[in-house]
C-alpha cells in the first residue's frame, strides 16, 4: 500500500517551505493574535489557524493567542433563558451573565483552542487574565446621549471591564518553556469582581505590555475599505483620524482601529486587521509583499 502524501498536502508543505525565509526574520519576536469571529465555529479554519500557530512557533516566532467568544456566550445565555442587551457593542453583564461568560470563555472555548493546537503538533496552555495576576481590570464607564434632550446619561454595563495593568510574568514563563499561551479575556478588578473584557482590547493591551512585533486581529471582514471598496493596506494614526472624520471608517471598525492605534503607540511594531475567514491568513500577511489585511503603523 502506498503511503505517498496527498497532492494537496504536498502543495501546502511546499508553500510553507517557501514562506520560511520570510518568517524567520521574526525569530525571537512575540506575535499576539486575537482569534475570534465566525472562523471560530469552522473546523477547517480552526485547523488552519492551529497549524499556523504551530508553524510560527517552529520558525522561532513566539505566538500568544487571545480569543473571543461572543456568539458562543450568546448561544449559552439563550439556552439558559438569560436575555442579552448591548450598549455600543458591549454586552451588559450582570452577575449571572458574568458567570456564564467566564464559563464559556475560560472553559469550553479556551480548552478547545488548546486541543486544536495540540492536534497540529504544538503545546499550548489555556489561561485567563485572572491567572498569576496577568491582567487587572477596571470597570468600563459609558455614557449615552438622549437624541431629544441631548442630555448625557451614564450607562451601567455591569461586570464589563478593560485592562488597567498587565503583568507579563506568566506569559514569559510559558514562552520560555516552549508553550503557547491561549488567553481568555476575563480578569479581576481591584474590587475583587471578575470582569468580562472585549477580546480586541485585551489583545491590544497584552501586545503593548510584551512589546510585540505584531498584533493580529482576526475578524469577519477583509480590513479597512475605502469608499470605492478597495482595501486600505497601510494606515497611520493620522490617516485613520482623517478616514473617520470623512465617514470612510464607521461602526464597529472604529474601536478595532482604536485598539490598533493604542497598541502601536504602546510600542507594538505594527497591528494588522485580517480576515479570519481566509485559510492561513496570517502566513499570507507575513510573506506576501503587500499583505492581505490592513496594517497600522506609527506615523
Amino acid at each position: 500500500m502506498s503511503h505517498a502524501p496527498a497532492p494537496e498536502m504536498l502543495a501546502k508543505t511546499e508553500t510553507l517551505i517557501e514562506a520560511l525565509p520570510y518568517l524567520q526574520r521574526y525569530a525571537g519576536k512575540i506575535f499576539v493574535v486575537k482569534y475570534g469571529g465566525h472562523a471560530m465555529g469552522d473546523a477547517a479554519l480552526a485547523q488552519d489557524f492551529a497549524e499556523d500557530i504551530v508553524l510560527l512557533k517552529a520558525v522561532g516566532i513566539l505566538p500568544v493567542v487571545v480569543h473571543g467568544g461572543g456568539p458562543q456566550i450568546g448561544a449559552m445565555l439563550k439556552r439558559l433563558g438569560i436575555e442579552s442587551r448591548f450598549v455600543d457593542g458591549l454586552r451588559v453583564t450582570d452577575a449571572a451573565t458574568a458567570q456564564v461568560a467566564e464559563m464559556v470563555l475560560a472553559g469550553s472555548i479556551n480548552k478547545e483552542l488548546v486541543a486544536w493546537i495540540a492536534s497540529a503538533g504544538g503545546k499550548a496552555a489555556g489561561i485567563s487574565g485572572k491567572d498569576a495576576g496577568l491582567v487587572r481590570a477596571v470597570k468600563v464607564q459609558r455614557t449615552t446621549r438622549d437624541p431629544d434632550s441631548a442630555i448625557e446619561q451614564v450607562v451601567d454595563l455591569g461586570f464589563v471591564g478593560e485592562p488597567e495593568a498587565v503583568d507579563r510574568t506568566i506569559i514569559d514563563t510559558l514562552l520560555a518553556a516552549g508553550i503557547v499561551p491561549v488567553i481568555a479575556p476575563v480578569a479581576v478588578g481591584a474590587d475583587g469582581h471578575t470582569y468580562n473584557i472585549n477580546a480586541d482590547t485585551m489583545a491590544g493591551a497584552i501586545a503593548g505590555a510584551v512589546g510585540a512585533a505584531r498584533l493580529f486581529l482576526l475578524t469577519d471582514v477583509a480590513g479597512v475599505l475605502g469608499k470605492d471598496g478597495s482595501l486600505k493596506t497601510d494606515l497611520t494614526p493620522a490617516a485613520i483620524a482623517e478616514l473617520v472624520a470623512d465617514g470612510t471608517i464607521t461602526g464597529g471598525m472604529i474601536p478595532k482601529l482604536e485598539t490598533c492605534v493604542s497598541a502601536v503607540e504602546a510600542g507594538v511594531d505594527a497591528a494588522v486587521i485580517l480576515d479570519g475567514r481566509i485559510g492561513h491568513v496570517m502566513l499570507l500577511e507575513i510573506f506576501t509583499r503587500r499583505g492581505v489585511g490592513t496594517l497600522v503603523r506609527r506615523d
